[in-house]
């Protein structure tokens, strides 16, 4: 049983154990597996979105943590530990690192005190709730970060759980309440390159579960980042997001994504 006392619902897929099982993972039931390659069959490049989101992940966290000298990390819609999570990535550049990671999902919480362990030095914790009630993230958080001191909110796929509107104010509300020099990074799933393969994703993701997604265009996710300095090379496909120089010019994938940084 969950941390939480909640029961596990084994036969509604959930898009933290599909993403799991898409990067390798084993934290997953039968029905994500099935959607998963459902998903996979219809839209083979949602592998090359995964992988290229969570390398986007180490990318900004090392540049935050190396040249930014940021120290504190929200990470909300984690999903479950996977290999070079947030906490790693920080740590292994500066111990002291204090990490928050929020989600909603039992088995992630279910694995969150073995799995997200961190460097002694520094702290990590989670957080039991939805991007949905942003009051309860930051009250959480404030267990463990200081929010006088500049925090970097990563939101990596998640926005697009939020199908309407009401995901600006969501984020605007988190952002407004990080203090000047905290850092936004954001991304999600497009239809740039692939539309209607990323709309039969979306359509059978909708069938499958009860927590709908929607495909943002970049202009759309752009307005994440209004009020925030966009930093180089802007709102792009993350593959392209500062890539190291041993990769090469690397293909675009349908997810963009962006770092701001709040003045």
């Amino acid at each position: 049983m969950p941390l939480d006392g909640s029961i596990v619902d084994d036969k509604v897929p959930h898009s933290a154990r599909i993403w799991n099982y898409w990067l390798g993972g084993k934290d997953c039931y039968e029905i994500d597996r099935r959607v998963g390659d459902r998903i996979v069959a219809a839209n083979p490049q949602i592998l090359d979105i995964a992988r290229a989101q969570r390398a986007f992940l180490v990318r900004t966290v090392e540049y935050l943590v190396r040249e930014v000298g940021i120290r504190q990390f929200l990470d909300v819609g984690t999903g479950l530990p996977t290999a070079d999570n947030t906490h790693e990535v920080a740590q292994r550049i500066a111990p002291e690192t204090r990490i928050v990671y929020v989600d909603n999902d039992p088995v992630m919480l279910a694995h969150a005190a073995a799995l997200l362990t961190g460097a002694p030095e520094g702290s990590t914790a989670y957080v039991d709730a939805d991007l949905r009630d942003p009051e309860r993230i930051l009250r959480g958080a404030a267990k463990t970060l200081d929010f006088t001191r500049p925090v970097a909110l990563v939101l990596l796929g998640i926005t697009a759980h939020v199908v309407d509107d009401t995901a600006y104010d969501i984020v605007g509300r988190l952002v407004d309440a990080l203090p000047s020099g905290s850092h936004l990074v954001l991304c999600d799933d497009t239809e740039v390159l692939d539309p209607d393969a990323m709309r039969t994703m979306i359509e059978q993701w909708n069938e499958a579960g009860d927590n709908p997604r929607v495909n943002r265009s970049p202009q759309q996710l752009a307005r994440f980042f209004d009020g925030l300095e966009l930093l180089e090379p802007g709102l792009v496909s993350v593959s392209r997001w500062r890539p190291t120089a041993a990769a090469g010019e690397p293909r675009e994938v349908d997810d963009f994504g962006g770092v701001g940084r709040k003045r």
